[in-house]
């Protein structure tokens, strides 16, 4: 985590029993606060209010949800077991459409239950903590990769440019986006980070911009619609920015406002870069036009902290993300090094190397979990 900063994400067991935690983002940057989740329903019903947000964030929640599902079992058996699993990874897979982690994450689980689903249930519990954990872990360790391959990309004094919150709190910890950011700036170079509002949530202003205060990394809020002024007066070295998706072909899914950014690095000869971790890249989705973009109410664009900010009654049109066209990136940073076009064929070798070599980065899986297959 940052500096000071509560757990993202968390496992715990108390006095009323085993609960998935996590730190607000609603909340934010006001009160620090909590939310315990003991049922699959309590942690799905947060997902979906942005309680947690952020792809790899919502990854690991959702991986701790399927431990929570077989905490909470009475199963008999092995198989019966594996059905209510089965039920809970499909209420978690229906929270939200587009981050490819919530899927990856839940297919992971699922796939290590099968694996030891000879088992008895109270074994096949304990692997599936180990398994929630251990993914929690990784994407910690996967980010401070990110983070050291990214900061080779930043000059020595640079303004960098950030939108949306791609940071501890979009992770199990220290982020992608921010990671690069907090590696350049540990590594001594002088960044200052322009932080995008980021309308209609604000996940800048309210999170990136508290993040970075609390590394006491020189930033400065703007609203979205000052980027383009700020990049023609010279005062803008690069974007850095997280994905939520990652299409076989190189193409962005990222939250809405980015496509935009990409468009005015292009105009004003500037870099572009997409920091992710290899688990947002889904080889099986062609094009960013075969990514399912989520479409959030409209009353978060009507309404601001309880007030209305717009007539009653109008109409208002509130995607989550946008697709940049992998034209206008110009690297992916990811935890196995820095990913230049053309994409379709270096995005697939990276992941083949992956899934090759994933205990380089990866924490070994610890010796319980092992012990029951």
């Amino acid at each position: 985590m940052g500096r000071g900063m509560r757990p993202t994400v968390a496992w715990t067991e108390g006095e009323k029993g085993p609960c998935v935690q996590l730190l607000d983002q609603t909340r934010l940057p006001l009160e620090e606060v909590v939310v315990e989740c003991y049922t699959v329903e309590e942690l799905c019903d947060a997902i979906k209010r942005l309680v947690v947000r952020g792809a790899p964030a919502i990854g690991c929640s959702a991986a701790l949800g399927m431990a929570l599902a077989a905490r909470l079992s009475t199963a008999g058996t092995g198989e019966e077991l594996l059905e209510e699993l089965r039920r809970a990874r499909d209420q978690l897979a229906a929270t939200r459409p587009t981050a490819v982690n919530l899927f990856w994450a839940l297919e992971r689980m699922m796939k290590r239950a099968e694996d030891v689903s000879s088992a008895p249930p109270a074994a096949i519990t304990l692997v599936l903590i180990a398994e929630a954990q251990l993914i929690v872990a990784d994407d910690l360790a996967r980010c401070h990769a990110i983070g050291e391959h990214g900061a080779e990309l930043i000059g020595e004094r640079a303004n960098i440019l950030t939108h949306c919150n791609a940071g501890a709190l979009a992770t199990s910890g220290y982020g992608t986006a921010l990671g690069v950011i907090r590696a350049a700036h540990s590594a001594g170079k002088q960044v200052h980070v322009w932080v995008d509002e980021t309308r209609p949530l604000l996940q800048g202003a309210r999170l990136t911009a508290w993040e970075l205060m609390k590394e006491e990394i020189p930033c400065t809020v703007i609203c979205d619609n000052a980027a383009a002024c700020l990049m023609r007066e010279g005062k803008v070295d690069c974007v850095v920015v997280g994905a939520d998706r990652i299409a076989a072909n190189g193409d962005v899914a990222n939250k809405i406002g980015t496509y935009a950014l990409a468009c005015l690095c292009e105009k004003h000869g500037l870099p572009f870069y997409v920091a992710a971790p290899l688990s947002t890249v889904d080889l099986g989705i062609a094009t960013g036009a075969d990514i399912p973009i989520e479409e959030r109410a409209a009353d978060e664009v009507c309404n601001f902290s309880g007030q209305r900010t717009c007539p009653a009654g109008v109409r208002a049109y509130n995607p989550a993300f946008d697709v940049t066209p992998h034209e206008l990136v110009s690297a992916i940073i990811t935890e196995h090094g820095v990913i230049r076009a053309p994409y379709a064929d270096s995005l697939q070798a990276a992941v083949a190397r992956n899934d090759q070599n994933r205990s380089a980065i990866m924490p070994q899986r610890p010796a319980q979990g092992n012990k029951h297959e």
